[in-house]
Parts: C-alpha cells; sequence; structure tokens
C-alpha cells in the first residue's frame, strides 16, 4: 500500500508539470460529483444530475427540499474552499468549526460553527457520543496524536484513526459524516497528495468501518477504503495528466478480449488502473 501511493504521488507530480490547469479543471470537475456522494451516504435523496442541477442553478423536475438545496451548495462551497485554504493553514478546532459554519448555514444557523454543548448528547445507532463538556479536549487530542505520528506512520493509517476517531466523538449536532470527510481531504491536500471520494456504493463497507473502530478501536476496514479512494483518484488523474486515452471498461474488455466481469473485480479491489467516474467505471491506455 505505502509503495503504490508513494508511485503514484511521484507520477502525478511528474504529469502535472505544465498541466496544472488541466488538473485544476478536473479538481473541480468532481465537485457534483463530492457533494452527491457525500450528501447520499447522510441519506440524501438527491441524485448526482439533481446535484449537478442545483450546483449550476438549472431547474429542478422534482420538489426538492429547501434543506436539501442548502445542503447541497454549502457542501460544494467548502470543498471549494479547502482546495485553496489547506495549503495555507494548519487544520485546528476553529477551522474545523468554521468548515461546519460554511456547510450548515442556512440550514441551521442555532447550531452551525460549534460543538455540541451541555445537555446536547447524540446517539449513532448503538453509539453514544462523546459528552459535550468532553469535545474540545477530545478534538485537540485527536489532532495532537495525528501530528505525533507525522514521522513514523503513513498517512492512510493515521487519516484512517482520525477519521474514525472524529466521527466517535462526534462534535456536532448535525452535518459530523460531511465535515468528517471534508477533513480527510484538507489533511490530503495539505500534505501534498490529491483528494478522495469516498463513494455512495461503498456505504455499507464504510460503516463496518466504524463498527469494526467501535467494537474493536481497529482501523482496517477504513484503511481500505481510504487507500482505494486515493488511488481511484490517483488512477484518474494519471490518465488524463498522462494523455491517455479513456475509455470504459467494457470498451477496454472488448478492444483486449477480456472479461468484463474479471476487470470489474480488478477494478473494485484498485488493482488496475481503472477509476469510477459518474459511477462508470473506465480506464486509460
Amino acid at each position: 500500500m505505502i509503495q503504490r501511493i508513494a508511485e503514484y504521488r511521484e507520477r502525478y507530480y511528474n504529469a502535472l508539470a505544465g498541466r496544472e490547469s488541466l488538473a485544476i479543471l478536473i479538481t473541480e470537475a468532481e465537485v457534483p460529483e463530492h457533494v452527491y456522494n457525500s450528501n447520499a451516504i447522510e441519506n440524501s435523496t438527491l441524485t448526482l444530475e439533481e446535484t449537478e442541477k442545483i450546483l449550476n442553478q438549472v431547474a429542478l423536475d422534482r420538489y426538492i427540499s429547501e434543506r436539501e438545496i442548502f445542503e447541497a451548495r454549502n457542501l460544494a462551497r467548502v470543498v471549494g474552499y479547502i482546495s485553496g485554504k489547506a495549503s495555507e493553514k494548519e487544520l485546528d478546532r476553529e477551522m474545523i468549526k468554521l468548515l461546519h459554519r460554511m456547510l450548515m448555514a442556512n440550514i441551521d444557523d442555532t447550531i452551525a460553527g460549534r460543538f455540541r454543548q451541555s445537555g446536547e448528547y447524540v446517539r449513532v445507532g448503538s453509539h453514544i457520543a462523546s459528552p459535550p463538556e468532553q469535545i474540545e479536549e477530545l478534538i485537540q487530542s485527536m489532532l495532537y496524536e495525528y501530528m505525533a505520528l507525522f514521522d513514523s506512520v503513513h498517512i492512510i493509517k493515521r487519516l484512517a484513526r482520525l477519521h474514525l476517531t472524529f466521527e466517535n466523538i462526534h462534535p456536532f449536532n448535525d452535518g459530523n459524516g460531511r465535515i468528517g470527510r471534508v477533513i480527510v481531504n484538507y489533511i490530503l491536500l495539505r500534505e501534498g497528495y490529491v483528494p478522495v471520494n469516498i463513494k455512495f456504493v461503498d456505504r455499507s463497507r464504510y460503516y463496518e468501518a466504524f463498527r469494526e473502530f467501535d467494537r474493536e478501536a481497529k482501523t482496517a476496514i477504513m484503511e481500505e477504503i481510504l487507500f482505494k479512494a486515493l488511488t481511484n483518484s490517483y488512477h484518474k488523474r494519471l490518465a488524463y495528466l498522462e494523455g491517455k486515452k479513456i475509455m470504459t471498461l467494457g470498451e477496454y474488455a472488448r478492444k483486449m478480449n477480456l472479461s468484463h466481469s474479471n476487470l470489474l473485480n480488478k477494478a473494485n479491489r484498485q488493482t488496475i488502473e481503472a477509476f469510477l467516474e459518474k459511477g462508470i467505471w473506465k480506464i486509460g491506455i
């Protein structure tokens, strides 16, 4: 895992030279997918197409609640904001609160930008989140632990533990999942990696990672999820930046006379340089 990520990262920076504007376009084009997937994980009813229409201010074909419209627009704003801000400022408690304030604006301004206060308890499934009085200290400890492991533990392992810890604390009354995934990308960008998009299709496995952490304090499943999301992101960018011909996996299977189902299995395991874009597996050749 460590070797593959290092190799992709080096290839990416080599391919990036002179193509920085293309890399920016790729990241900007991904915003609707990021918003759709992250909101869908939290039970939003919006489709990817509807999310794109909302972000492009195009009329929708059905009634959408004002909350879901703001959830899409606000999250898109947060995703765009961290693309530039992550390189300028280290992640701290105040930045986490600022991102939450942006996310919850016009949705619930009474809880936007602040951690849970005395008497505000939350339950996620069978898990009772940390007491409000402990949140400030727990978040600070989470950030300290992450930095303490900076030189000795690979970023995937550090991020998996940080993300699981953040969701275990559940510091906000609402929006914890979306902010938690934003934080993952904030750190990746700050440390010179590419952003990841945890897909709605992986939702059941994603939630299993939290159950594993809650039961056994283990991070293996989340590491697997983040590793696959990061390789997927690199595969996509390398295909574009290295000027490869991009085709669907189905087209590739026919062209190379290979089993499509076998290729799909390899793509899901990320053992070939395939990437999922708008729900379609693609590959560059």
